[in-house]
């Protein structure tokens, strides 16, 4: 039986040969040099550099073999094996390439996952719970929620609540009733050295209530601690600091609460009525109020994880949602045919959105090509404005 050997295949392996010769007669060389009793043992290293003389001897000899054989040069045999060589490390780059791209994709599609409009105060805990939850899990142990301030009967749509009584108010009906019921259903449970790793497995999937108690910080300013015991051990305990605002005095208990807390555990700022560093501006009577904000809070992290903004652009009642590790959801509320207010999905934005970036995407949509005061007309005309 005659076998045929593909050519090109020989020469590869003759050049590995060659390779392996190389290499063994760089070794050798190198045990040469480095060894101290080398002047004794010179016919060993000599015996050792023919062998490695006669394989290249013999690689030579059937390299130019296989060039007769396919009519070649052996210039012309090593340029193609070169070659075969790259084209195999181009379609390996290739294929990292494409590997890279599609989780690349992988991640946009995550962080652009559309999360909806929450209905009322129930749908917007749970939401909240569970991206609070996510953040945790992900090593996020210092976060800000910002709630949609609504009553527990209220509804999401409609004109916002104008809160006359002020921060008293709004802690009372809302900021107070919403934390309670958001530690409620929050489970953060953090590792635990004094706790086994039995107990602290099964404890992530305790949904015991943990026990929630509130204490007011200021009873003027609506700011309170509300803290949630947690059932299956203190590793599971999480507070929540409910509408602090730019007094130093807010300062100073956060920087407590947040050694009080430690490391690992969760602690939370609901509702704070600061944007950034600079809501701090110059205050004579708390000269280094800016300097203090950005070293207990900023520096600490505090991202925000869940958030739901309701605003007016261009006439429009807006809402935008954050929700963790998602990117902002823009939404606007338009009517249908029944003038039953239906949020509209307008896009998505990686940061906090503006009101002019609103204003775009509104005026490049066909449904609010008339304004709500138009479309209100139009309709009292008895015109289909849809």
């Amino acid at each position: 039986m005659i076998k045929i050997i593909s050519v090109g295949a020989i020469a590869t392996v003759l050049f590995a040969a060659q390779s392996s010769a190389f290499s063994s007669l760089s070794q050798r060389s190198s045990q040469h040099i480095s060894t101290p009793a080398a002047s004794s043992s010179s016919a060993l290293h000599l015996s050792a550099a023919d062998e490695a003389r006669q394989l290249l001897a013999k690689a030579k000899a059937l390299r130019e073999e296989a060039a007769v054989m396919q009519g070649k040069s052996i210039e012309e045999m090593e340029q193609e094996v070169q070659e075969k060589k790259n084209m195999a490390q181009e379609r390996q780059a290739v294929v990292e390439k494409a590997r890279k791209e599609r989780e690349e994709n992988k991640t946009i599609r995550s962080n652009t996952q559309i999360t909806p409009v929450p209905e009322d105060a129930k749908s917007q805990i749970e939401q909240a719970a569970s991206a609070v939850e996510r953040a945790f899990a992900d090593g996020i142990v210092r976060q800000t929620v910002r709630f949609a301030l609504l009553e527990e009967e209220e509804a999401m749509s409609g004109l916002l609540n104008e809160w006359p009584g002020g921060a008293k108010q709004i802690y009372r009906e809302s900021g107070r009733p919403l934390t309670e019921m958001l530690l409620s259903e929050v489970r953060a449970y953090s590792k635990d050295s004094s706790v086994d790793e039995e107990e602290q497995e099964a404890s992530k999937f305790s949904r015991t209530p943990p026990e929630v108690k509130a204490e007011d910080i200021w009873d003027f300013d609506g700011s309170a601690i509300i803290t949630a015991t947690a059932a299956a051990g203190s590793h599971g305990d999480v507070k929540a600091v409910v509408m602090p605002n730019t007094d130093t005095k807010y300062l100073k208990d956060i920087e407590a609460f947040d050694k009080d807390v430690g490391p690992n555990r969760l602690l939370l700022l609901i509702n704070p009525f600061w944007k950034d560093v600079e809501s701090w501006g110059f205050n004579i009577l708390q000269p280094n109020g800016k300097k203090r904000s950005q070293e207990v809070i900023f520096d600490n992290g505090y991202d925000v994880t869940y958030a739901v903004l309701r605003f007016s652009a261009r006439g429009e009642d807006c809402i935008a949602i954050k929700s963790y590790p998602f990117e902002w959801q823009l939404y606007a509320y338009r009517e249908d045919w029944s003038g039953q207010e239906r949020p509209v999905w307008l896009g998505s934005s990686e940061e906090e959105p503006k009101s002019a970036q609103y204003s775009e995407l509104l005026n490049s949509r066909p449904e609010f090509k008339m304004r709500k005061n138009m479309r209100q007309m139009q309709r009292m005309m008895g015109n289909d404005d849809q």
